[in-house]
């Protein structure tokens, strides 16, 4: 059941839980954010985990596809790539819309963290090894 995850590239599992690691910092930071602001309550930590899920899970997805798109010729990598965007995006379009439909989450606390991979991605300069 999990081949696919045996499949997965090192590098792509090495860099997800490096965004994973980010993205529950940045996490926590938000938390203590809304609990100064006295904004916080239980649907801040929902809305948090489920746009952080989303967010490391929309990450792992574009690894993977970019994997799979390395082994294809340039024309249907291309459309791979454009395919995998297409529906990432719109999976973080209905994440977005269920931050603000459920009243369990804060709609903040859910779109807040999507921009947490990209800030783990403009951070990792300082913490890769010997400048890779």
């Amino acid at each position: 059941m999990l081949d696919w995850f045996r499949k997965t590239d090192a590098t792509v599992k090495r860099e997800t839980v490096y965004i994973a690691a980010v993205t529950g910092i940045l996490s926590l930071l938000l938390q203590a954010g809304f609990l100064v602001a006295k904004h916080w309550d239980y649907t801040v930590l929902l809305g948090n985990a489920f746009g952080a899920a989303a967010a490391v899970g929309n990450f792992f997805l574009m690894g993977v596809t970019v994997q799979k798109a390395l082994g294809r010729e340039k024309k249907p990598a291309a459309d791979l790539m454009k395919l995998s965007q297409t529906g990432r995006l719109l999976m973080q379009l209905a994440v977005i819309v269920l931050g603000f439909v459920l009243p369990c989450l804060n709609e903040y606390a859910v779109i807040i963290p999507l921009f947490f991979p990209r800030i783990g991605v403009m951070l990792r300069p300082f913490f890769a090894k010997n400048g890779s």
